[in-house]
């Protein structure tokens, strides 16, 4: 067995079940590797394209994924779907061959480039460490939550492994206890066993594949010190970032102890779909009833959220006397965008547990009321989705208005769907006018703000979420910047929505730059026909001027659906998305 095969076999046994990338001569054996120890491989047609698929995929997974590039240039292809996951913390493995030799075509400081972005790097160092070092990225992935660049040197790839090295990759593949060979076995603490070898050294393995290490408790004082707000609070509001996903129970039980009105960041959005407490999102994208309740909050808890310029509208959404408290599991992420009043470090339901527990002892005759009355829920019911505002509708003239777009496609696509979002000026309309079930319905691929990581964004979300319809929501900008993986959802049979708002133009900088008489022929491009190019490909397409266009995609819903559907809308182009005014002050 040479290094190449134990590096696929280990992480095979360790609970990676998918992988992305683009096969080149120095990653074709590891990728060979991993399919022979049964993780699906997806090829892409850009390693930019396979990194976003592999950053969405973990995200709605909920478990490690890993991408496959070749050296040099293999790897710079994807850099910024790996900032993305990097900037996103993201767990992600990303398998790249090296060459040391300066001289070669494809030598680049791979290191450099890693950390420059935020991921961590790390190298197979030797044949008799293979095993180890595969499971330290794995390890460092998983319960770092970190996007880790695993430098596969080509010297070291073909190298046999000795007998040890060996060993230790077979107990990790199958779980036996290792004795022979000179290697031992550690008692285990917690959730892990220890393994080392004289050769290998210590290898972590988890006894169920993708076991993490036990998720940390808050300390005491700190969670008594937030009952304690909670206590006094009569307006809080808790909004919950991407670190609270899969804690929904234990906040509400807390918020309907506490009396609190129910929010998320933009990547959390669906989390409390269904709640009659729920005001959806949080920052730029908050309707102005979801505004008007976070602004009037004497209390704001962050729970595995960022609290950053768009969660909290550049702090606009804080009030001057606002108690703020911040929960996460890493400590420097702590006040990092803005002063708390308090911090917490911790798992978020443990945390939302214990506290539920000790304001229950603490306030045991609390009605609970808070920020809750009947009037209130009536009022969320009634005005909080953004399709209940009213609006001038500005469609005529060939060009449909994206809210209206936006609004008939909500009523036309199943409830089961999972939503992915591209970046540009028209986001916030499929962000905020589609409805999601739940956080597994809804992708937002948007830490690093680069647009052309849509369509990938929506492979990575469906294969995620197979029982569910994709719908990737995409401007004409990054739509024909990821146009090539067109051929990949139709190549995987993705029975995918593809919407493509088109203002034949960037129209983030046209809105931004226009009103100021710069000349704007630099952001702006005669008309595409992206629906024949969709046609190319093998899709279906449609292009919608008005409500009655869309009658096409109601065909395409109740037929077979055994092609992909392109709806390439003409939108409107007379303004600048509602938030984009907003968006444009973190410049």
């Amino acid at each position: 067995m040479n290094v190449a095969e134990v590096v696929g076999r280990t992480l095979a046994s360790l609970g990676v079940d998918t992988a992305f990338g683009v096969v080149g001569s120095g990653n074709f054996h590891v990728t060979n590797a991993l399919v022979a120890h049964g993780v699906r491989y997806v090829a892409a047609r850009h390693e930019g394209g396979a990194a976003t698929m592999a950053d969405a995929y973990a995200r709605l997974s909920g478990g490690v994924a890993v991408l496959s590039v070749h050296q040099g240039p293999g790897l710079t292809n994807a850099m910024t779907g790996i900032a993305e996951a990097a900037k996103s913390r993201t767990p992600l493995v990303v398998l790249a061959g090296e060459v040391s030799e300066t001289r070669s075509n494809f030598f680049v400081d791979q290191t450099a480039l890693a950390e420059a972005v935020g991921a961590v790097p790390l190298r197979v160092g030797s044949a008799e460490t293979a095993a180890a070092d595969t499971a330290e990225a794995f390890r460092t992935a998983r319960d770092g939550r970190r996007t880790v660049l695993l430098n596969l040197p080509l010297q070291v790839q073909g190298l046999t492994v000795p007998a040890a090295g060996a060993q230790v990759a077979a107990a990790l593949a199958d779980g036996t206890d290792i004795e022979a060979g000179g290697a031992e076995r550690i008692v285990p603490t917690g959730a892990e066993e220890r393994v080392r070898s004289p050769e290998v050294g210590e290898v972590v393995r988890s006894p169920e594949a993708g076991e993490g290490t036990p998720a940390p408790e808050p300390g005491a004082e700190e969670v008594a010190r937030l009952v304690e707000i909670l206590a006094a609070a009569r307006r809080p509001v808790f909004v919950a970032g991407r670190g609270a996903r899969g804690a929904r129970r234990e906040i509400e039980e807390l918020a309907e102890r506490a009396g609190a009105l129910l929010a998320t960041s933009a990547v959390a959005r669906g989390l409390f779909r269904g709640s009659p407490w729920d005001l959806d999102v949080s920052g730029g994208f908050a309707s102005p009833l979801t505004t008007e309740l976070i602004r009037d909050a004497d209390v704001l808890v962050g729970w595995g959220c960022a609290l950053n310029m768009w969660t909290m509208r550049h702090g606009t959404l804080i009030g001057r006397d606002t108690t703020v408290v911040q929960v996460d599991l890493d400590d420097a992420a702590l006040g990092a965008h803005r002063p708390v009043h308090l911090g917490v470090v911790g798992d978020v339901a443990r945390t939302a547990r214990a506290a539920d527990r000790l304001l229950g002892e603490s306030v045991p005759d609390g009605d609970g009321a808070g920020y809750r009355s009947a009037e209130l829920a009536a009022r969320i019911a009634r005005e909080n989705r953004w399709r209940d505002v009213p609006y001038v509708d500005e469609s005529g003239d060939g060009r449909i208005d994206p809210r209206t777009l936006t609004i008939e496609l909500d009523d036309l696509l199943p409830e089961e769907r999972v939503v992915s979002i591209d970046s540009g000026n028209f986001m916030g309309y499929p962000s905020m006018f589609l409805d999601v079930p739940d956080e597994r319905g809804f992708c937002f691929t948007q830490a690093f703000q680069s647009i052309g990581l849509g369509l990938a964004t929506a492979i990575g979300a469906a294969l995620a979420q197979p029982d569910r319809l994709p719908v990737a929501a995409l401007g004409d900008g990054g739509a024909l910047m990821g146009v090539a993986e067109l051929e990949t959802v139709v190549r995987l049979g993705l029975p995918m929505v593809i919407v493509v708002y088109d203002d034949d133009g960037y129209g983030a900088e046209v809105h931004h730059f226009g009103p100021d008489g710069h000349p704007l022929d630099t952001v702006t491009f005669p008309p595409a026909d992206i629906a024949a190019v969709a046609r190319g490909f093998g899709c279906e397409a449609v292009t919608v001027r008005d409500r009655a266009d869309l009658t096409a995609v109601a065909r395409w819903l109740e037929g077979a659906r055994d092609r992909p559907l392109m709806i390439h809308a003409r939108v409107s182009r007379v303004r600048g998305a509602w938030w984009l005014e907003e968006a444009f002050r973190g410049h």
